[in-house]
């Protein structure tokens, strides 16, 4: 096998890093509060470059509205609430300790809340955006 043939193969084994996802805020709530966000399995990243870090998948299916459904259960690394726009933050002045979302139709759903105990459903979250591909 020639250089270049290898160099091919070992190419195609090397796994590409996720990209995030580029979502337009839709909700009222999303549109004043986090403006339009990049998301992946790692982190959201909102218009104003504020940032969640995310420490783990912890599920991948939630409850909605009585429902489950396919969702990422995320776990915030650290004690994260930033400043978004207008000085507005995701639910209040607690930390923000779980994220999760979920696809209804073609919108993504994105639960946030300050809870000790990993959620179950959408019962305790303390704010629901929504967003869109662009």
């Amino acid at each position: 096998m020639s250089i270049l043939k290898y160099a091919a193969v070992a190419f195609c084994l090397v796994s590409t890093p996720a990209l995030a996802d580029d979502l337009v805020a839709l909700s009222t709530t999303a549109t004043s509060i986090t403006g339009d966000i990049s998301f992946d399995d790692f982190e959201i990243v909102f218009e104003n470059g504020k940032k969640l870090v995310f420490d783990e998948l912890i599920a991948d299916n939630f409850i909605v509205n009585g429902k489950k459904v396919p969702a990422s259960v995320y776990s915030v690394k650290g004690t994260a609430n930033p400043k978004l726009l207008n000085g507005n933050r995701l639910c209040g002045t607690s930390p923000v300790t779980y994220l999760a979302s979920w696809l209804d139709d073609d919108v993504t759903m994105i639960a946030v809340f300050e809870t000790q105990d990993a959620p179950q459903s959408d019962e305790d979250m303390c704010a629901l955006y929504t967003y869109v591909y662009p």
